[in-house]
């Protein structure tokens, strides 16, 4: 591909899928070895097992992997979409890979890997392995079933080991010999995923979270073989006893045993593993099922035959049917048929929506009743659920700036703590009573120490964030949003389409006296009737609703100003008041100012040399808008209004929503400066709008506030805004911003939970108070705990 870009422009994105990662301190290393190759910059997502990379110059897939496997790691390239348009096709493209397979331990059991083929934005990523040392940190199901098989079979060794090393009355002669043979399988096979970690990490000179839980097994295990060997634990008549407190502070004739430490910790470790890998299943969930929504087939129209084809088959242009019942197969518009179209997987809005020919229609949503006739219009990546699913992925794998420092205090923590576990160990063996002191605090230093909740805190509260909201029909575009939410004190709000319904509608027939207002509404629908103005289809739509309308004949249409037409022998006259005035007909102006002040579009009709009445159409405001106005205020942000539309009119609509600020018959650049002008005032402003119309201002409250595009998630909004609402439900902004700023608030929960932890238990397990056993319990639990709750925000509102 030859194509000049400017410096340092991205050139392609890449997502790749990365096996073996277990905690934070393994996702630092993974985006620094792949920053290390020239214009290469990756953004790591733990939970997920992804890297999504961003190119500003060129590299192969196999570059990639080999820094990832440089790092200790496996890597597979799945999927590369160019961001430079290709002079062959004028178009970007998306370039499936499925080759560059690297296994990170890179030994012969690895050559089976499945080179299955995935979705592009398949967040599991990774096939499964048949062999027993498979990785036991990505969230597959065969992961998840090689955890359970070792966490089985290690809680049930386990058991007997604890009941025999903690209750004296259980312990028979030689009892220590068979805690032996029950322990020694769970501290190697069981934990062999630790201990495999840690091994590929040391071997590229680096330290992970499993360093220190594979440091710690190991030597709890090979101290208690040294005591039972040699050390004459494993005479006859040895016994031992329950304590939370070291056994070590307790005089002695024999060195103590730690296999049940060996074995309990391995266990809870498998079990808060096991338990963090179906929740992050879980936590993925919602992105999973929205890849999920496509319609895997599609009815293609070839003549007058009906073929049944793959959904990959379908090329722009193609005509495909849809029978009732049906998802949409793809993006299109409708060339035969009515229907209703249920869209409440994409929007979150339940009543179904009308179509008929002519109207776009988006693909996975489902025709509730009759038959449609389709022409494609988008395919593949270009879908709108592809779009959608790209700005979720790429929201769940950014940082939040508060993620910034826990990285920074993550790669460097494992190094200092095993530096704390080296010099609590010089520390008691001087001052302390004997050797099994010193050995003991140390190994609880390490297993306490293992933040794993540091790794878990921001990405699983992303994902189910922003997958809570993209069921709802947001779409956040990234994390760095979720802070500018939090400081949101102004929100500035486009008038048309998106406080109303962008409809015009007759809001009041006003006879003047002696007129008859069904006669007046009849006569002025049927000269309308020929008419394709907005303000004609409402008033011949309001006048079909009253009855059938006569025949009209001689129409004529004066552009911006009205039309006549011959209705049962009279010449009608519909329009503004000079159109009327000019056209003989007295009173016009009488008329119109009877709704001068109710802010509507004043609509007079005549005949006969004299006004008969004035009808008042307005774009009426959203059933919903009062609401979302009402939420806003409950969040502390001052909603303004802003419209190109007269003064009137926008304060008619301010004063039923219960708006105080109001700038109307403003143009786009205006509405840029009013954006601009709040922001110089000290302002954090979110600017809603259209997301075309109101692109540039949308832009500007983006830079140091929110863009927020109502609309159906086309192009132009997601590019312009920060948020997207999928849909014209505008309770979705206060929806929005609620979410956000909950997903940011349990990020910072976790974040403390994982480093108060941490500070509050190293202390303690450095002083010799914590037992290596109760240590590996807390560590596991912890980790459970984060995971919990960031799955509160499955039913954030």
């Amino acid at each position: 591909m030859s194509t000049e870009t400017e410096p340092h422009t991205p050139i392609a994105e890449v997502d790749m899928a990365i096996e073996g990662m277990t905690c934070a301190s393994c996702v630092a290393r993974v985006e620094k070895r792949l920053a290390k190759l020239p214009g290469v910059t990756a953004t790591v997502n733990l939970p997920l097992e992804t890297a999504h990379v961003v190119l500003t110059e060129e590299h192969d897939d196999a570059a990639l992997v080999s820094q990832v496997k440089a790092a200790g790691y496996g890597g597979r390239v799945t999927s590369r979409h160019s961001l430079v348009e290709r002079s062959e096709h004028g178009e970007r493209s998306r370039d499936h890979g499925q080759h560059a397979v690297l296994s990170h331990g890179d030994h012969a059991d690895h050559a089976g890997h499945d080179h299955m083929a995935h979705s592009e934005m398949d967040p599991a990523m990774l096939g499964g392995h048949d062999h027993g040392g498979e990785d036991t940190s990505a969230p597959t199901d065969a992961r998840s079933a090689d955890l359970r098989r070792r966490l089985i079979v290690s809680a049930i060794l386990t058991v007997p080991v604890v009941i025999l090393s903690m209750i004296p009355a259980t312990q028979f002669p030689g009892w220590q010999w068979l805690v032996l043979a029950l322990a020694l399988p769970v501290a190697t096979w069981g934990a062999w995923p630790f201990h495999r970690a840690a091994f590929n990490a040391g071997r590229h000179g680096s330290s992970t979270m499993d360093t220190l839980v594979s440091l710690g097994v190991i030597a709890a295990t090979a101290w208690s073989l040294w005591a039972i060997t040699f050390g004459g634990a494993g005479e006859i008549g040895m016994t031992m006893e329950m304590s939370f407190i070291p056994r070590a502070t307790h005089a002695g004739h024999h060195p103590e045993l730690y296999f049940e430490t060996a074995a309990v910790v391995t266990t809870f470790l498998l079990a808060g593993r096991y338990a963090e890998s179906r929740s992050r299943r879980s936590a993925s969930e919602a992105l999973l099922k929205l890849l999920d929504m496509g319609a895997k087939s599609a009815t293609k129209l070839v003549g007058e035959q009906q073929v049944e084809v793959p959904i990959d088959a379908l090329q722009v242009n193609d005509l495909f049917l849809v029978r009732p019942g049906e998802k949409i197969a793809t993006d299109g518009v409708v060339v035969s048929g009515n229907s209703a179209v249920d869209t409440s997987l994409l929007t979150g809005e339940s009543v179904p929506v009308e179509v008929s020919p002519g109207d776009e229609v988006t693909g996975a949503t489902i025709n509730s009743s009759g038959a449609l006739t389709v022409r494609a219009t988008r395919v593949g990546s270009d879908t709108q659920l592809a779009q959608i699913g790209r700005l979720v992925s790429q929201a769940q794998t950014g940082k939040a700036p508060v993620q910034r420092l826990a990285d920074r205090i993550s790669a460097v923590f494992v190094p200092i703590v095993i530096g704390i576990a080296l010099l609590t160990f010089i520390a008691w063996m001087i001052w302390g009573p004997n050797t099994q002191a010193a050995f003991t605090a140390a190994v609880a230093v390490l297993i306490i120490a293992c933040p794993c909740a540091l790794g878990l805190a921001t990405p699983t509260a992303l994902l189910v964030g922003s997958g809570r909201a993209s069921q709802k029909g947001i779409l956040i575009k990234g994390p760095e949003i979720l802070e500018s939410t939090r400081q949101i004190d102004t929100i500035v709000l486009d008038k048309t389409g998106t406080l109303t319904t962008g409809v015009m509608a007759v809001s009041g027939v006003r006879p003047l006296p002696g007129e008859d207002e069904a006669t007046a509404l009849r006569f002025a629908g049927a000269a309308e009737s020929n008419s394709e103005h907005p303000i004609a289809r409402a008033i011949t739509e309001a006048a079909r609703e009253a009855g059938p309308l006569p025949d009209v004949t001689d129409f004529q249409n004066t552009a911006g100003l009205g039309i006549t037409a011959s209705v049962e022998g009279e010449t009608v006259a519909v329009g503004r008041p000079g159109f009327l005035n000019d056209a003989g007909i007295s009173g016009a102006d009488d008329a119109a100012a009877l709704v001068s002040e109710s802010g509507g579009t004043a609509v007079v009709v005549g005949w006969g040399g004299r006004a008969r009445a004035v009808i008042e159409v307005r774009d009426e405001p959203k059933a919903e808008a009062a609401q979302a106005i009402s939420e806003l205020r409950e969040l502390q942000v001052e909603p303004i209004l802003l419209t190109g539309d007269n003064q009137a009119a926008a304060q008619r609509v301010a004063g039923e929503l219960g708006i105080e600020r109001v700038h109307a018959e403003v143009l786009p650049e205006d509405k840029v400066r009013v954006v601009s002008d709040l922001q110089g005032a000290e302002r954090v402003v979110a600017m809603v709008g259209d997301g075309v119309n109101d692109a540039a201002a949308l832009a500007q409250a983006g830079q140091r506030g929110l863009g927020i595009a109502m609309g159906t998630g086309t192009d132009v909004a997601i590019e312009a805004s920060d948020i997207t609402i999928v849909g014209g439900d505008v309770t979705r902004v206060p929806m929005a911003i609620r979410v956000s700023r909950a997903t940011l608030r349990i990020i910072k929960q976790n974040l403390f939970w994982a480093f108060a932890y941490n500070v509050a238990a190293i202390p303690l397990a450095a002083a010799g108070l914590l037992n290596p056993m109760i240590a590996g319990a807390a560590m596991a639990a912890s980790s459970v705990i984060v995971v919990g709750n960031s799955l509160r925000l499955r039913s954030a509102e």
